[in-house]
């Protein structure tokens, strides 16, 4: 974040507004505050040739606006703001496509204050947030200038301790209800619970060894779920080849006594030699389940462009990138993912997803860049020998993204 000398007519009221009761001059309410944010822009163009109805497109305009304000209270505390133009899961917003009506193309957005908390960091090495803020767990995801956000109030203090950091949160009020992802954002998997007035306990430790970062936590929802996480990571140089693994186990367990352990594991590895970058990435879950995040983009499970490991039960996903720089800031990329599981726990229907496309990644400046894919996606479902194609799409999608 960077030192603002002018604010827009909007943000400095906003500013004004969470200042002493006492008036001052606007010089004085904006000076100790920094401000940050991004603007994005998504357009989505997916046509499917198969399934109950074929030859059908979608083509959407999708908007996501945040800006953060952090204000300067004292020397010890720091109140933190993030307000958002999106959609009800803190996520993008679609203001209409080819199949709305007349009156709901291009309509409008509704802004919302998705944090409002303060920071104290008063004690050495240590930072308390009390209010209103974003989830900062592995199963969950705070910040996102292009996806949805879990938020919650409460507190979450971190501690560091030598190389290892520890982390205590408690929330009696979040957004999952409309936040979170796969099953849990159906509600099938709330089992009738108010989610977002259920209280969230988490710890975990973070322990730095370079190259080495590990970490464990834990998490529970009352009287809906627990669930465990450990995780490792790595980076390191070889003869100028930057080197890169990610491993993580996930475990979560609804409340009950019949309830059986959603498990996942995967393991990521990442390659840089300059012009030429690649990807390789495989996770699994169990066949009882595979539930382990509130959100697809979560650290406890696996995400690709229209693939998802999420909710996905005896799953085998498979990753694999292979980028290069035409130029130093322009990166064309070959992508391909393939996702295979069962319909549900105990299921004999196999469920196969694939994805392969390519990307075209173009950074004209460090806060502006943009990115096009084009590729196909299909699904077949196998049930008693018997194989359906339920998507053989063609799929294309145009982001701009501006942060500052």
């Amino acid at each position: 974040m960077k030192k603002i000398a002018k604010l827009s007519l909007v943000a400095a009221v906003a500013v004004a507004g969470l200042t002493s009761a006492n008036a001052q001059p606007l010089e004085e309410a904006i000076k100790n505050v920094d401000v940050s944010g991004s603007v994005v822009y998504r357009y989505n163009d997916y046509s499917n040739d198969e399934g109950t109805t074929p030859n059908t497109a979608t083509q959407a305009n999708n908007y996501k606006v945040a800006l953060n304000l952090a204000s300067k209270v004292n020397e010890d505390v720091k109140f933190n703001s993030r307000f958002l133009v999106a959609g009800a899961d803190n996520g993008f917003v679609n203001l209409g496509n080819e199949s709305s009506s007349i009156a709901d193309k291009d309509a409008q957005a509704n802004a919302v204050l998705s944090n409002a908390y303060f920071a104290y960091t008063g004690l050495a090495n240590t930072t308390v947030n009390v209010g209103k803020q974003g989830l900062t767990t592995p199963w969950t995801v705070a910040i996102d200038s292009d996806g949805n956000e879990q938020t919650g109030t409460g507190i979450l203090a971190m501690s560091t301790v030598g190389p290892v950091t520890f982390a205590g949160a408690y929330f009696n009020e979040t957004n999952l209800v409309d936040s979170a992802d796969s099953k849990f954002g159906d509600g099938s998997a709330l089992k009738g619970a108010v989610a977002g007035d259920l209280d969230v306990i988490t710890v975990g430790a973070i322990a730095a060894f370079s190259p080495v970062t590990v970490d464990a936590w834990f998490l529970d929802t009352q009287d809906l779920f627990d669930t465990y996480t450990v995780g490792a990571k790595a980076a390191f140089d070889v003869e100028s080849i930057k080197l890169g693994a990610d491993a993580r186990f996930a475990s979560l367990t609804f409340d009950g006594t019949d309830e059986k352990a959603n498990t996942m594991a995967k393991l990521v590895l990442t390659a840089d030699a300059g012009l030429v970058d690649g990807k390789i990435a495989y996770a699994m879950t169990d066949k009882d389940g595979g539930l382990t995040a509130l959100d697809n983009d979560a650290n406890t499970t696996l995400l690709g462009w229209n693939l998802a490991l999420n909710g996905k039960a005896d799953a085998d996903y498979w990753q694999a990138v292979l980028g290069f720089d035409i130029l130093s800031n322009l990166n064309l990329s070959a992508n391909y993912g393939n996702l295979q599981y069962i319909e549900d726990a105990g299921s004999t229907t196999d469920i196969e997803e694939e994805e392969v496309y390519a990307q075209l990644l173009y950074k004209m400046s460090k806060n502006f860049s943009t990115y096009v894919r084009y590729g196909t996606y299909t699904k077949e479902t196998t049930t008693a020998g018997t194989t359906t194609e339920d998507n053989d799409d063609t799929r294309g999608r145009l982001q701009v993204e501006y942060t500052f």
